[in-house]
């Protein structure tokens, strides 16, 4: 072969490397920017779920408190509950 065709297949396989590259490249690009879109999404989620739980967290404490409050009552509640059936058999 001649050494100038050589040198031409050399340029045509160096251009399609780079052009493959390009478009290894311009794809890559294009899902990062997709990945990027959706943590830009994901951490206006979280965002808005941290403030739906800090609304709960200033209202957990009243509720435990209602809720123990609830809980000592009962076994009071259960002795008068076996009474009163005691009462009625």
């Amino acid at each position: 072969m001649s050494t100038q065709l050589l040198v031409i297949i050399t340029v045509v396989e160096i251009v399609a490397l780079v052009a493959v590259l390009a478009l290894y490249l311009i794809v890559l690009t294009r899902r990062l920017h997709s990945v990027a879109h959706t943590l830009d999404q994901v951490a206006g989620g979280v965002t808005s779920v941290r403030g739906d739980v800090a609304l709960v967290g200033a209202g957990a404490a009243i509720l435990n408190r209602k809720l123990d409050t609830i809980a000592n009552a009962l076994p009071a509640i259960a002795e008068k509950a076996e009474a009163l059936a005691g009462q009625r058999s």
